[in-house]
């Protein structure tokens, strides 16, 4: 995950910060934003919860804060400016930093398929995933803090997702990929925009494939079959290989197969890449963000890739 800069008032800032109790999920308390709360990390959170996805959020604003900004202003929308607060603090769970952790993966994909799993490297990324955040973020936020159970942190007010929540998927939905735009969009029935987030999406030597496709399935924790005849850059003496499921798998922990032979949509263990590199010709989002998704489509979805 990607290490980004941010603004070192803030942690003097929360060191002082006020709470009172509030209607949040369990161990949760509510905060007053601190004076010194960036305005690009304020508009970051606020954008993830209303559905228009800045990608990882890290307090800086840049293009997909930008993008995901101006696509809720082209759907009609406006940004929340009362009621959940933008940060909060929770107490970290057993649960939550239990591990198991692979603490060391190998960039060659081979080497990678020797492993068990590709779980997180540490407390620290799961966390910082589980938060939509850069792991830098987590730390300006709880400086000093270690990242144990029953330590409070403070942490941006996301609508937490669990990869096995139930999905209750609607046929009328619809995805439209743009490759131009680097962002995934999708509508319900009546056209209106129900989801918008960033995307990594072709690349010269591996181009979008434009057209109409159809979702045919969604695979939660997926084995990542890996073909090096299919990657231009592969290493001459690999072959092909299963590489075990977990959140720092290739496509990180969703898998959206659609009707084009040996392309999809996913996530990805490199979430803060994302809308900023290109890819191998499938579409790539943060793991929340493709686990979402997930959560909206089924086995007859329409899906557009245009440029």
């Amino acid at each position: 995950m990607r290490l980004s800069s941010f603004p070192s008032l803030l942690a003097a800032a929360l060191a002082a910060l006020p709470l009172a109790a509030a209607q949040l999920p369990p161990s949760a308390t509510r905060s007053a934003p601190p004076p010194s709360l960036p305005e690009a990390l304020d508009l970051q959170v606020r954008l993830d919860r209303a559905g228009f996805s800045p990608g990882e959020i890290d307090g800086v604003r840049g293009a997909n804060t930008d993008r995901a900004l101006a696509a809720m202003e082209k759907a009609g929308k406006s940004l929340e400016q009362s009621g959940a607060e933008v940060l909060v603090t929770r107490v970290i769970t057993p649960e939550e930093v239990a591990g198991p952790f692979t603490e060391s993966i190998p960039d060659d994909l081979v080497e990678q398929a020797k492993l068990q799993a590709l779980n997180y490297t540490s407390a620290l990324e799961a966390l910082a995933e589980r938060y939509h955040s850069s792991p830098a973020l987590m730390q300006k936020l709880n400086p000093g803090v270690p990242f144990e159970a029953g330590e409070t942190i403070t942490v941006p007010n996301v609508m937490l997702r669990e990869l096995d929540t139930p999905s209750t998927p609607s046929a009328a939905v619809t995805i439209v990929v743009s490759e131009s735009a680097s962002s995934l969009t999708v509508r319900d029935g009546a056209g209106d925009v129900m989801f918008h987030a960033p995307v990594s999406s072709g690349s010269q030597h591996d181009p979008l494939p434009l057209g109409k496709w159809t979702v045919t399935a969604v695979s939660r924790k997926p084995t990542f079959h890996y073909n090096p005849d299919l990657f231009w850059d592969a290493d001459p003496a690999h072959a092909k290989a299963k590489i075990p499921p977990g959140p720092n798998n290739p496509v990180g922990v969703v898998w959206i197969d659609i009707s084009r032979k040996h392309y999809g949509i996913h996530g990805t263990p490199e979430p803060g890449k994302v809308g900023h590199t290109q890819s191998h010709g499938c579409v790539r989002l943060t793991n929340w963000d493709a686990a979402r998704l997930a959560e909206m489509v089924s086995g007859s979805t329409k899906v557009t890739f245009k440029a």
